[in-house]
């Protein structure tokens, strides 16, 4: 590396300076070193968060150029020795005697030939034993298949409450991290916490609750949600999940859905400039009699009749004794991200917290004391998972009341010492475009975890830049799992955006179009496995993931619907929904593959891909809508004639864009995942209107990662 790339390293930001310093310590690296020990040494003693990201892409794909990606991309970190030796699967496997990951995994989800279905049990009963799960009655049997796959019966004549698990460690020890928007960082110890969940469920008995009634949290992600959703619990009633972001008609569905007979939530939120009134809108939805937090000085005038203020319903009793349940009791009601009609109401059992736990335990190697931030909400699964995670591995949640994309959240995670941080893949681009979070110190994070929707590469490595290279876990799974399916380990390298495993007791197949294992395909999970649902409180449970699969021998294939690509190296890519893949010029694609390509094009923060099919027949036609940067100042054509030239380059020249609508965000569930069925029905929709008018002005954008509104900002064939 000569003067050519001490230009190139100017031209990623880096000042004249910095690059001469660094040009020779880079090129020892290149010179001494093969291409993975290479790269270790770059990122351990050359490189830094505060350097430009190009400069780190550009190190990162010089270093690997003559990488075979044949067998796959090139990883970014790698375990030591020392580090695989620390995590909680390498001493799981010291445990039982096992000398590497593939036996235990096979050990977790193995096959007898003589029972023709995954026989499980010893796995789920070490687990429980090793997280030591609080019994009031004692299984008698793990698992019951007597009712066959789609029916197990798990810790057969077991009686205990999950939140008796999750106050295990010291009463003094650290439970919840939290900031205030623009306020100091609190501290609640595990003692404080219980109490205050203690008082919610006394208060619960006082009010004449009885177990059983289901009561909605319609609350941001704060200390007192958390202890509301465990004392809710622990009083033997179930928990309705709704997210802050829902608008009132959301709201009523989903406490009509659940039969919710009360409701905790707050006067107003915050969120930057904004402050947003949360109660108005839970007395527009016509819920039921309300306990309501005061954040912002909510009036007394303002108050419904029978609502109650969060003091008034308190108890000032902080004992309390848990009531103790059967396994299949429902703790939670959590709904999916639908799109279309209600959303599918997905109960969680006493159980359901194991496969977070264990989730956290093994893949994500939560240990006591780790400190976990995910920005969430109980709305969706991210939030009770995140209380369980770690609780009962006795870590840390930290909690951030403000947004996550601005620089004080990155801030946050500095002062609280994160040590797992969470993120869904948008905020990561993000965080990306802006540059907010450059040059923070997150040098006590050990890994990172993503979920939510599919992650690019380029977007990932820039996470890892953050903080000095720790590896990423891929998770990927949804609520009617309880966690994950398919994910990673500390044990294995990490290689940006993709999986590496299936989850440790649990396994799936991937099939072709025709039911025959294939390397790329839909993936069908293998019942049964703790996590897993059993029942939808309003549709059939077996329509949506059992009628008509394949079987497995003699066990019937649990449908979850994601498209799957097994790479050479053994490792995965989850490549976007089954319905969101598209056959373009007679070759299948999906909409993953894809936004992978498009995303990497200088200038685009996020894309959409979708297939519409013409309205007279045909063909269907690749659609995309497009986020750009604000510096940006192509015209749409020239923008078209970028992204089909990355396609064509990258993919195959046979797939042509029909259109690309440039958009200030895109659609989104509350759950962050982009609603491509929403994209669809609106370019239909203004398909005839793309050919003769220049600017087509839709709903608002909502600036927000819950935004489900978006505006057309034009088209190519609108001419500009």
């Amino acid at each position: 590396m000569g003067k050519h790339v001490l230009l190139q390293m100017m031209q990623c930001g880096v000042d004249r300076e910095t690059a001469l310093f660094l040009l020779p310590h880079i090129n020892q690296c290149l010179a001494e070193f093969p291409a993975i020990a290479c790269w270790q040494q770059l990122t351990q003693h050359v490189l830094q968060s505060s350097h430009p990201f190009p400069l780190h892409q550009l190190l990162y794909e010089t270093t690997f150029a003559e990488w075979d990606f044949s067998q796959g991309p090139p990883p970014a970190w790698f375990p030591s020795t020392e580090q695989i030796q620390g995590t909680n699967i390498a001493a799981l496997m010291r445990e039982l005697n096992l000398s590497s990951y593939a036996a235990l995994h096979q050990w977790s989800t193995r096959l007898p030939v003589e029972l023709g279905e995954p026989h499980r049990d010893t796995f789920w009963d070490v687990m429980i034993r090793r997280l030591r799960i609080r019994f009031r009655q004692p299984y008698t049997q793990l698992l019951d298949r007597s009712h066959g796959a789609e029916q197990p019966q798990w810790l057969v004549n077991a009686s205990f409450n999950i939140v008796e698990s999750c106050f295990q460690a010291p009463e003094k020890a650290p439970a919840i991290v939290f900031q205030r928007a623009g306020g100091p960082i609190e501290t609640w110890n595990y003692g404080e916490l219980h109490a205050l969940a203690n008082r919610v469920a006394n208060g619960l008995v006082q009010w004449g609750i009885q177990p059983g009634a289901a009561i909605a949290i319609d609350l941001p992600m704060t200390p007192e949600a958390v202890a509301i959703y465990l004392g809710i619990i622990q009083a033997g009633c179930v928990v309705v999940s709704i997210a802050d972001s829902f608008a009132a008609a959301e709201i009523a569905t989903r406490l009509r859905l659940a039969k919710a007979i009360a409701i905790f939530t707050q006067d107003s939120i915050q969120r930057g400039d904004k402050q947003i009134p949360l109660y108005n809108r839970v007395v527009e939805a016509k819920a039921p009699r309300a306990i309501v937090l005061s954040q912002h000085g909510m009036l007394e005038s303002k108050r419904r009749t029978g609502d109650l203020t969060w003091s008034d319903f308190l108890s000032p009793n902080t004992i309390f004794e848990a009531v103790p349940a059967s396994p299949a009791s429902h703790t939670n009601i959590l709904f999916s991200s639908g799109t279309t009609g209600d959303p599918k109401a997905i109960p969680w059992t006493q159980t359901t917290p194991l496969k977070c736990a264990v989730d956290a335990h093994l893949h994500h190697d939560i240990h006591p004391g780790d400190v976990v931030a995910w920005f969430t909400n109980l709305g969706w699964m991210m939030g009770p998972w995140l209380i369980y995670a770690s609780l009962i591995n006795q870590a840390t949640i930290a909690l951030f009341d403000g947004l996550p994309t601005t620089r004080a959240y990155g801030q946050f995670i500095q002062a609280a010492r994160v040590t797992l941080l969470g993120v869904v893949p948008s905020l990561v681009s993000n965080w990306k475009a802006t540059h907010c979070m450059q040059g923070l110190d997150w040098s006590a994070i050990k890994a990172f975890s993503s979920t939510g929707e599919c992650s690019n590469p380029q977007d990932m490595l820039f996470l890892m830049s953050l903080a000095g290279y720790k590896p990423i876990i891929e998770y990927c799974g949804g609520t009617e799992i309880g966690g994950g399916y398919i994910t990673g380990t500390l044990l294995q390298p990490c290689i940006p955006a993709t999986f590496t495993t299936p989850a440790l007791g649990l396994d799936f197949v991937i099939l072709d179009a025709d039911d025959r294992p294939a390397n790329k395909g839909e993936g069908f999970l293998i019942p049964p496995s703790i996590g897993l649902s059993t029942e939808l409180l309003n549709q059939d449970h077996h329509q949506v993931y059992f009628a008509d699969t394949p079987h497995l021998d003699q066990t019937p294939l649990r449908r979850h619907g994601d498209y799957l690509e097994r790479l050479p190296n053994g490792y995965y890519r989850v490549c976007g929904r089954v319905d969101d893949t598209m056959n373009l010029g007679g070759i299948k694609v999906s909409s993953a593959d894809l936004e992978q390509v498009l995303n990497a094009v200088e200038g685009i923060v996020e894309t959409a891909a979708i297939a519409v099919a013409p309205a007279n027949g045909g063909p269907s036609q690749l659609i995309v809508y497009a986020v750009t940067a604000p510096h940006i100042h192509l015209t749409p054509a020239e923008l078209t004639a970028l992204l089909q030239a990355a396609i064509a380059q990258q993919l195959n020249p046979l797939f042509k864009i029909w259109d690309l609508v440039i958009v200030e965000a895109l659609p989104r569930t509350a759950s962050n995942k982009v609603m491509r069925r929403v994209l669809r029905d609106h370019y239909r929709t203004i398909a005839a209107d793309v050919k003769t008018t220049k600017l087509v002005e839709l709903t608002p954008c909502l600036q927000t990662p819950n935004s489900r509104g978006f505006s057309r900002l034009s088209s190519p064939k609108d001419g500009g």
